[in-house]
């Protein structure tokens, strides 16, 4: 499973700019089955998405290519790798 951490690089007024293209480019990674949930940071200075173990880093790292936040050079992305052993029987599936 990985935690990817987005960091805004510009003011929050132009990454609203790009805020529903970045929606529509998730919307599509959830209907492939690529992420499992994200949202924005408190404070809001960028944004968190979670996604499958499934993925290799390198299929990851191509996903991410494609979001438009990095496409517009408004956020830096941080990738964490992690086996997660204790979990929730619920989301299981997920994992």
């Amino acid at each position: 499973m990985y935690v990817v951490e987005l960091t805004f690089t510009q003011p929050v007024e132009e990454v609203a700019k790009q805020v529903q293209a970045h929606l529509d480019y998730l919307d599509k990674h959830y209907a492939e089955k690529n992420f499992i949930a994200s949202g924005a940071k408190n404070p809001r200075d960028g944004g968190v998405i979670l996604a499958r173990a499934s993925l290799s880093r390198e299929q990851l790292e191509t996903i991410l290519e494609e979001d438009p936040f990095k496409q517009h050079q408004l956020a830096d992305y941080r990738i964490i790798d992690f086996v997660a052993d204790k979990y929730d029987p619920a989301i299981a599936s997920l994992i």
